[in-house]
């Protein structure tokens, strides 16, 4: 049995050792990939184990800061394994440090079992795990006295706790490191797109508090299930498409390069956008389109899904006759005239409009598998979401907000139907008559579009709602449903305080 020692001191230096152990882990990281690291394998893990609507709720209650939410419950739940391991380390030797262990190890072998990680990336975890189990045997067999009392009572805590410190601080700033920000380009030439659009002025130069026409990117939603964004390197990067085709072929992104390119404006939508929700982006992307490389590969008879796949694990079904009709679904390498960034799919993803992200939006693509519905589900719809994911149409009011100076007031926000276009929005005011809005600059089918209408606001409380119709002069659903399966619907409905 081993003496007796201090809990508290103790438990300080297990959680000193745990935290100092991951932080090694996480830099250890930076040799082999940012996905090997321990946070980001168990994370990964834990999103892809976690019940749909457990997930929604998380994307509803922290928007895009979900993830970071998802790191400090890890990074408390470490936190607490720590002192536990340190507390049972004292009690009985090689307990708490076996706890340790066996927490590395297994971070090390879910990273290795991660479709983009591979068997190196066991390494991180087994580095964590070896510091970890090193500073708590260390502590106990020289920092921590046997029989607790005032000045070694202390002085063991307080260079435990210095240990905390460090490792707490050390893990705040590795992640800067790790995860790439969301700005962040590479060096990459970009070809001459063929027929560049032009877009007019927009509405936002006078209407204050208006969404601009164009979403600045680091302003652009970002909803996926990697962790931290993958670091691809354009000379290791390859597109492989194969499955039911007659021409199987695999292609470097100088050879995408190479390809003529196009410049579209589209508007991109997450199915887990709520009614008036913000994880809609509009802004201009460049790429080649998915049916040239399609066509080169030539889909057998009996094929209608293209099932895409992310370096990041993630999987979206296409149907393929969407692919192929016109439309500018790309390979895109761009957005806003610049390379993509790390946490918007560098160096390409799929773009494809009309469709929420989910079915036409991998990012960090490497493969597009021709095949079937009936043969291949991809990874929301293995979760209950719908295979087909158009998205649906809808207005969204930015302005007023909950405040507004009573007599004249201007209403204004954006709406969508991509791939449809809007063709008119409407405003009621406190259940009265739809009055007709003004539109800004049609963009084109594939793009939102602005909207206003002033009117008269006496004081006291008003109820504005709002209403979109597509190109063909549907108006949107008005039933209100919840974002599963396959998107939400209703009006935006908002109430202003006038005074």
């Amino acid at each position: 049995m081993a003496p007796k020692r201090s809990s508290v001191a103790a438990g300080v230096w297990g959680l000193a050792a745990a935290l100092l152990g991951v932080l090694t882990g996480q830099l250890t990281s930076l040799l082999v990939g940012p996905a090997a690291s321990p946070l980001d394998a168990v994370g990964s893990t834990v999103i892809d184990a976690t019940p749909t609507p457990v997930k929604e709720w998380a994307v509803a209650t922290f928007g895009t800061g979900d993830k970071a939410f998802l790191l400090v419950v890890i990074s408390l739940a470490v936190a607490a394994l720590g002192f536990a391991a340190g507390i049972l380390e004292r009690r009985r030797a090689w307990a708490g440090a076996s706890l340790l262990a066996l927490l590395g190890v297994t971070s090390g072998v879910i990273a290795a079992l991660r479709p983009s990680v591979g068997l190196v990336g066991v390494v991180p975890g087994l580095v964590a795990a070896a510091v970890a189990v090193a500073i708590l045997r260390f502590a106990m067999a020289r920092m921590i006295p046997e029989e607790p009392s005032a000045g070694p009572e202390r002085r063991a805590v307080l260079i435990g706790g210095a240990g905390v410190a460090v490792g707490g601080i050390g893990l705040l700033a590795s992640e800067s490191l790790v995860r790439p920000g969301a700005t962040s380009r590479a060096p990459v030439a970009l070809p001459t797109p063929s027929s560049p659009p032009t877009i007019g002025p927009g509405l936002e130069t006078r209407i204050d508090g208006l969404t601009p026409l164009r979403t600045p990117i680091e302003d652009f939603y970002r909803i996926d299930i990697a962790l931290s964004p993958p670091r691809l390197e354009p000379a290791d990067w390859t597109l492989r498409i194969d499955g039911m085709v007659r021409n199987p072929y695999t292609i470097t992104f100088d050879e995408l390069l190479a390809m003529p390119t196009v410049e579209r404006d589209i508007t991109l939508t997450c199915v887990s956008n709520p009614i008036g929700g913000r994880y809609c982006g509009s802004t201009r992307w460049q790429g080649v389109l998915v049916a040239d490389l399609i066509a080169r590969a030539d889909p057998e008879a009996g094929a209608d899904q293209v099932l895409s796949m992310g370096n990041d694990g993630f999987s979206a079904s296409t149907p393929l006759d969407i692919l192929r009709d016109g439309r500018d679904a790309m390979i895109a390498i761009a957005m806003d005239g610049e390379p993509l960034t790390a946490e918007h799919g560098y160096p390409a993803r799929l773009v494809t409009p009309g469709l929420y992200g989910y079915v036409g939006a991998t990012k960090w693509l490497t493969r597009l598998e021709v095949t079937t519905f009936a043969e291949a589900q991809a990874y929301w719809t293995e979760r209950g979401w719908s295979e087909r994911g158009p998205v649906k149409t809808a207005a969204r009011i930015d302005v007023p907000a909950r405040q507004a100076d009573a007599g004249e007031v201007t209403i204004a926000g954006v709406a969508w139907a991509t791939h449809r276009g809007i063709s008119k929005v409407e405003v009621r005011v406190d259940g009265g008559a739809w009055q007709e809005a003004t539109l800004g600059t049609n963009v084109g089918l594939d793009y939102w579009r602005q909207w206003y209408l002033t009117t008269t606001l006496e004081s006291g409380r008003h109820e504005i709602a709002a209403r979109a119709y597509d190109g063909a002069g549907v108006v949107q659903d008005e039933q209100v449903r919840d974002v599963l399966p396959d998107g939400a619907t209703g009006y935006h409905v908002r109430t202003v305080t006038a005074a």
